[in-house]
Formats: structure tokens, sequence, C-alpha cells
């Protein structure tokens, strides 16, 4: 373990100087502020739901008894806790669908700060839920707590991306996801028995985000807006000028700026998309397929069955109860290890190979699961082996899907189709978290351990997909992602270097092209 700690350490050595580059203080200060006060919040609330399950299960069922005169029977509690689960994923829907009018209204920024606010209301909802005797209130804020993390799954990434320069697109693209780990990592610690695990406690530490949430609502504000935004969207020259030299540590930006400008010309002549155009622009449907194969695969993939289930899944395959807590939080820690190696390497091996990896790992450790599961019975010790192939989804999801399909999101889009495309993907990805939150216990009840085989199938076609349609997008503007798009849809296209590809600063503006003045129209 240790040569392979020193290894990691010497790779992320070699890669922080060419990091460093143009990686200010207010830029590394404001991803980690985003990350921690929103990001976190959605990964810590996919696992807080594990740990206290039966203690929340007694509280349901001695509050039906109160007042109906009887408890509830095992399959009623069951699809009461399993709404209770998978509510906070409808509520990401709902936030996933509110996310491109209010980036628009508010600017990215300003987005965030407001969504902070829903945290507040929702702890407090689940807070009081024992005091007032109320199961209702728990459901109520878990539904809020997923309208956040709706709007801020797909706010975080978009603001980052457009205050990234392009060397640092994908470092700092990928930073919320490791804290999307820490959150599921915290929830798993503070859920042991020793701290906010025991019956008294649950309320609290279903509660405890509104802590992050308060840090990022008194802060955020001394961030400035995307100068994107600014610029293309509200025609603020002056606030962008002052956004990116705030962001870029110089006072010379003019270049900049004017660049930006001559990007903002060239879509002049188009408003911001909204969804129903999005799908309908025949021009982006391999982008937005890709968006939406990507954020359904991610959670289709069975990694939201491990999160919120884990517990249930260890005890199917034999970890004695008194050990499943702290199995739980091992998982935890290989999963913000994972999301620090991904972080660290995405610059230099890319975005497709850390998804097909990532994928690929989950889809052999998903069949790996069922074949422990069914042979566990004749031989005990493959019961470590279901715990093996646990950390094997949890690490290749981690080190790749967790966070790239938002980073490459923003970069198969130009400024005007963004937010919607964030819509859709965000849309599928809610959906499918709801479903797999639902319907995964019912599942497990019917099919037994064959349930991991449909995960299994389809991380292994998500794979396939992306190594077939989707291109490589490290380093690369977003014009140069348009016009590799538009080579594979023309049949008569020629390749890139004969035509010129556009050439772009890290802001995504126009510097100079072959094409300009020769009346060629572009994508």
């Amino acid at each position: 373990m240790t040569p392979w700690l020193l290894a990691l350490l010497a790779r992320t050595v070699l890669i922080l100087p060419s990091l460093s580059q143009h990686l200010t203080f207010p830029l590394l200060s404001v991803t980690l502020l985003v990350s921690f006060g929103s990001s976190m919040l959605y990964g810590y609330n996919l696992a807080v739901v594990n740990s206290p399950a039966e203690h929340i299960k007694a509280f349901y069922n001695a509050t039906w008894s109160q007042r109906y005169g009887q408890g509830l029977g095992p399959a009623p509690l069951t699809l009461l806790y399993a709404l209770t689960v998978s509510i906070f994923a409808l509520g990401g829907l709902g936030g996933s669908l509110l996310v491109g009018v209010l980036v628009e209204r508010y600017g990215r920024n300003g987005a965030l700060s407001r969504s902070a606010l829903l945290v507040l209301l929702a702890g407090g909802f689940m807070g009081f839920s024992r005091e007032l005797g109320s199961p209702e209130m728990v459901i109520i804020g878990r539904s809020i707590m997923g309208i956040h993390s709706g709007i801020c799954l797909s706010a975080v990434p978009l603001y980052l991306g457009e205050i990234s320069p392009k060397n640092l697109r994908g470092f700092l693209g990928l930073m919320p996801s490791i804290f999307i780990c820490l959150g599921v990592f915290s929830a798993q610690v503070l859920g042991l028995p020793e701290l906010l695990g025991k019956d008294r406690f649950w309320p609290l530490f279903l509660s405890v985000v509104v802590v992050p949430a308060s840090l990022q609502l008194l802060l955020l504000h001394c961030f400035p807006e995307s100068p994107r935004y600014l610029l293309i969207e509200r025609n603020d020259v002056c606030g962008a000028t002052k956004a990116l030299q705030r962001f870029l540590g110089s006072p010379e930006v003019q270049d900049v700026i004017e660049e930006m400008q001559e990007e903002q010309r060239s879509l002049s002549s188009m408003e911001m998309a909204s969804v129903r155009q999005l799908l309908r622009e025949r021009s982006l449907r391999w982008q937005t397929l890709s968006v939406a194969v990507l954020n359904a695969g991610m959670q289709l993939s069975g990694i939201d069955a491990i999160w919120f289930y884990t517990n249930t899944i260890f005890e199917n395959a034999g970890i004695p109860v008194s050990q499943i807590p702290y199995t739980t939080m091992g998982t935890g820690a290989i999963e913000v290890v994972a999301g620090l190696i991904g972080c660290f390497t995405i610059e230099r091996l890319g975005r497709r190979p850390l998804i097909i990896t990532g994928f690929c790992a989950m889809g052999v450790c998903s069949a790996g699961i069922t074949i422990s599961l069914l042979l566990q019975a004749a031989l005990p010790w493959m019961r470590y082996v279901s715990v093996a192939c646990v950390v094997g989804i949890i690490a290749g999801f981690c080190m790749g899907p967790a966070g790239v399909p938002f980073l490459v999101t923003a970069e198969l889009f130009m400024q005007s189709h963004r937010p919607a495309a964030y819509i859709v993907g965000g849309s599928l990805n809610w959906l499918c978290n709801f479903t797999i939150g639902f319907i995964f216990p019912f599942l497990q009840m019917s099919a037994g351990a064959f349930c991991y085989l449909v995960f299994c199938g389809v991380c292994l076609l998500v794979a396939l997909y992306v190594y077939l349609v989707i291109p490589e997008t490290k380093n690369k503007t977003f014009m140069e992602i348009s016009h590799i798009f538009s080579a594979r849809r023309s049949v008569l296209s020629v390749p890139a270097q004969l035509i010129g590809m556009m050439k772009l600063d890290g802001y995504g503006t126009l510097e100079s092209s072959p094409l300009e003045g020769s009346g060629t129209s572009l994508p």
C-alpha cells in the first residue's frame, strides 16, 4: 500500500505545476466553497438514510400505531421507507427542471446562493419531525433537499466550467465529484453507533446539512459571477472585466474581453435555446443523445442501489451486523481516494478513458456480486468477494462516471444551448435515480442475486457507446468539440486538420480561424 501511495503522490507533484499555471486563490477558493456547500450535500443525502433505516422505520411504525391503533405491516412499511429514500430523487427532478430559469435570471453564482435557503428549510423539517410526531416532515424535508441538489448538481459544474481556464476545466470540474464522495463518507462516519447512529440522534443526523449550506450562504457573495454569463448573456463588459481580473489574478484581461465579445457577436443571432428547441435541433442530436446516455447510465449503473442500501447488501452477503457500519465506512474512504485519483489524472488521461474504464469496472463487479451471492452457501468465503465487488463498483464510479458526465455536458454545447442541455441531462439523471431508489428493494426480493446482472448490462452498454460515439474533449475548446461532431455527422466531411480547427483561448472565445472570411458557415 505504501509504495502505491508514494507513486500517487509523485504523480500528483508532477501534475500540480501545470495545474498551478492559472490556478489562482479566488478560483480555487470558490471551487472548494461551492463543492463543500452544494455538491457535498448531494453525496451526504444519498447515504444519510442508510444507517438510521431501522430507527426511521421504527419511528414510522410507532407514529402509525399511535394514530390508527395498529402498526404497519412489512410491505407497507417497506413502501413508506422506499418513498422516503426515493422522494429525494423526485425533488431532484423538479430542481433540475428549474435550473435553466434560475441560472438565466439570477446567474450561476446567484442561483447557488439562493438555493442554500432550501437547505435551511429542509433541515428544519427533518430536525423537528420526531418532536412533532410527523413522518410527513421527514418526507417533505427529503424532497426539498432533492430540489436543492437538483439545482446544484447542474449549476455547480455550469459555474465552474465557465470560470475555469481550458487547462483547468477537467481538474476543477471533477472537484465537486470528490466532495460528493466526501459527503457519502461523512454520512457513513457520522452514522456510526458511537456518533449519530443511535436512535435518539437520527433527526440531528438528517439535518446537519444546514452547516455547509450556511457557510456557502455567508461567503459565496464574496466571489464574482461567471464572466461568460455577464458578457454574453447580460452584456455587462465592466462586470465581466472585473470578474476576469479577480479569477485570473491579473489586470491585463482586455484581450480576453475582446475575444469573448467576438464570440458574443457570433452568437448574436441566437437566443438561449429551450429544451424543446434543443431536442428539435438536428445538428445537436448526437451531443444531446450522448448527454442522455451518460446521465441515465450513471444512475442505472446501480451505484445508487449501493449507496441507498449498503447495509442491506452487506447483510445479505453475510457480513456480521456489528461489522457492517465499519465496512461501509471503509468503502467511503475508498470513494474519496478514487475521486482524488480521477481528479488528478483527468487532464493527463482524458475524459474517455476514465468513463470507459469506470463503467467496465462497475459492470464486471456487478456480475461478480451475482456470482459470489450464488456461491456463498457452498463457499462462505465468497462474502468477502461480494464486499470486494462493492468496493470495485464504488471505486470505478468515483474515478470517472461520478463527475465526468456533468463536465462533458458543459463541453459538448455552446453557451446558447448549455442550460437546456443541463436540464435534459439532470432530468434523466434524477428520474433514473428515483427509479432505482424505489424499485431496488422489490427487485432484490423478486430477482435475488440476479438483479445485479441488470446493472452489469447497463454499464457495459454505456462503455461501448462512449467508445464508439463520444470524442475526447481534453484540452479542446467548445468550438473544436462542435467541429468534431459536425465532421461525424457529415458523410463528405474531411479531416479537421484540412478544414482548420478553430483555435480559442482558455475561456472558449474566438482567437483566430482559417474559416474567417471564407463564407463557410459554422455549426
